[in-house]
């Protein structure tokens, strides 16, 4: 692709996000896209061939975005399991951060949007690599990483994923936790310590 080709790509992109989070699902079209790049609805199929090519580009983008948060974490030090629970906040505070993208990568907020099967087994096999290698690093001898990393993704995913459902609603007197930064991060890290114990991850 020629950098120009590429830097069109990039700011239709920006607008579809930006249509996303400003207007919800329903202004996520490609007249509404082409309207926030400035661009006529005929660019955008040019590009994309339609609103499902859109999304499934869009789609990657999130999860470049989670590649790249991974893939600037400071390098491995000796005490791996304070590097896997710095991955763990890290994956956290993405979440916090990019909410709409966070639900374009693991929910259906488009309900007509199944990204393309090939799409979605390139980015998790390219993102989550970087969190299986982490994770082997403390894994005891015999223990399938893959298969570790798995279940501490999900305590991190479902950890996260109800604070964000909390916050996007109004606060429970009686609910589990006060609905503050402060005690859902200490929930999240006693969580995802609680599983990285429980399956046996040490360091050596």
């Amino acid at each position: 692709m020629r950098p120009a080709d590429q830097g069109g790509r990039e700011r239709f992109l920006d607008a579809a996000l930006s249509v996303l989070v400003d207007r919800g699902v329903p202004g996520l079209t490609v007249r509404g896209v082409a309207e926030a790049a400035g661009a006529s609805t005929l660019s955008v199929y040019a590009r994309f061939g339609g609103r499902a090519g859109l999304l499934d580009a869009l789609y990657e983008r999130t999860f470049d975005s989670l590649r790249e948060l991974l893939e600037g974490l400071p390098p491995s030090t000796r005490d791996g399991l304070a590097d896997l629970l710095h991955l763990a906040l890290e994956y956290r505070r993405f979440a916090r951060e990019n909410p709409t993208r966070y639900a374009l990568m693991f929910e259906r907020p488009v309900p007509d949007f199944d990204p393309d099967p090939g799409l979605r087994s390139a980015v998790l096999r390219t993102t989550f690599t970087l969190f299986i290698t982490r994770v082997q690093r403390v894994c005891p001898p015999g223990t399938d990483a893959r298969s570790a990393a798995y279940q501490l993704w999900t305590a991190m995913h479902g950890l996260v994923g109800a604070e964000l459902m909390m916050a996007s609603r109004r606060p429970l007197p009686d609910w589990f936790i006060p609905p503050t930064d402060e005690a859902n991060e200490a929930m999240y890290r006693d969580g995802v310590t609680a599983m990285m114990a429980g399956l046996g991850l040490r360091n050596h």
